[in-house]
């Protein structure tokens, strides 16, 4: 359960939190990315935010709208999982976009052996309580650790715990699991795993991704030949023409080659590979499946398409006045910003097929950040 429900607008921005960017994806969709193919995932939202992010909504496979309190929105989650009647849960915090995996890891394998598990820092600086700006005690650091999430927990006993609570609100579902008697498994946690809150989180959580990045490349190129028609398809655009583009799908010259360049930057082999022309479902399909597909993929395995370029060669039709169109809809289906994508196109200077108006090709260069 990620639990994202919060205003979140001390960090500034004029956004909450969850939804800033953070080097290329919201910070709710680093969250949710986190958690990928670890189980089903209930995604717990402000009511009034559901429906306005379909691309983030469609990454859940269950979308809650939260309450008031923190305490609220969890219970608000438990209760509507109840009825796929899971074993565990994980509870984390939005605002702690960069938690590795081997934390995660470590607070399932802490369920094996107790009812409840979460990780935490040891504290190493020394600690004063203050008053009047002044130094009024420095008490003992010794045992005590700094809280993270994703805490992890039996659903029942998780659930119970929420049901019973009537306590002033709780810091988090390791206080309510206190507070029900559950004893709580400490597992280590990680520096990288901060919580979000202020501006200058922001600026540290960039470093953090800077220092980890992953940074791929991928090149794609296709070729269509003229046929019967009377239009083009060319980056998700129809264009009247004298002729068509044939092919075993729409021929998109253009979205076929950016496809392929997405799933190069991954090492996942090309369109063939994922849709063969062998298989008749996809007779005549629109190419936007396939370009849906591999940036789907994309976010699943934790990347994010930073930019794109398309670059058509043909002498006819004149790409130039349908360019705009062209990264608007590459960039919808695609879901990233149209500054991401360029689309311009050259001639052959009438040398070779394309010279010759027999056909079109197209070469695409895309560059994947994963971290």
């Amino acid at each position: 359960m990620i639990v994202a429900a919060g205003r979140g607008l001390r960090a500034g921005g004029g956004l909450a939190k969850q939804w800033r960017d953070l080097g290329g994806r919201t910070v709710l969709a680093r969250s949710i990315a986190a958690f990928a193919g670890l189980g089903p995932l209930c995604l717990v939202l402000r009511a009034e935010e559901i429906g306005r992010h379909p691309e983030i909504e469609a990454m859940a496979d269950l979308v809650v709208p939260g309450g008031a309190e923190r305490a609220h929105s969890v219970r608000a989650g438990l209760e509507a999982l109840e009825k796929h009647a899971p074993l565990r849960v994980l509870i984390h915090d939005a605002a702690r976009p960069l938690v590795p995996r081997e934390t995660i890891r470590a607070v399932i394998a802490a369920l094996d052996h107790g009812a409840a598990a979460a990780p935490g820092l040891t504290v190493t600086d020394a600690l004063w309580r203050v008053s009047d700006n002044r130094v009024a005690e420095a008490p003992s650091r010794e045992g005590l650790v700094r809280a993270q999430t994703p805490q992890g927990f039996r659903f029942d006993a998780i659930l119970a715990a929420h049901r019973a609570h009537d306590g002033p609100p709780a810091a988090d579902d390791v206080a309510v699991a206190r507070a029900a008697g559950l004893a709580v498994t400490v597992v280590p946690g990680h520096e990288d795993n901060l919580k979000i809150t202020g501006a200058q989180d922001f600026a540290r959580a960039e470093r953090i991704l800077g220092c980890d990045m992953d940074v791929r490349t991928g090149n794609g190129f296709d070729v269509h030949a003229f046929g019967p028609g009377d239009a083009v398809w060319l980056c998700g655009v129809e264009i009247p023409h004298h002729a068509g583009l044939a092919g075993h799908s729409d021929a998109d010259v253009g979205m076929h080659a950016l496809t392929d360049a997405i799933y190069g930057a991954m090492a996942h082999g090309d369109i063939g590979q994922h849709f063969p022309p062998s298989d008749p479902q996809w007779k005549g399909a629109r190419s936007e499946i396939f370009l849906a597909h591999a940036a789907d993929l994309a976010r699943v395995e934790g990347f994010a398409v930073t930019h794109c370029d398309v670059t058509l060669i043909c002498e006819r039709p004149k790409i130039g006045p349908h360019a705009e169109a062209m990264r608007a809809e590459l960039a919808r289906i695609m879901q990233i910003e149209p500054g991401r994508v360029s689309v311009k196109a050259t001639t052959s200077e009438r040398l070779g097929f394309a010279g010759r108006e027999e056909g079109i090709a197209a070469m695409a260069t895309a560059t994947l950040v994963k971290s």
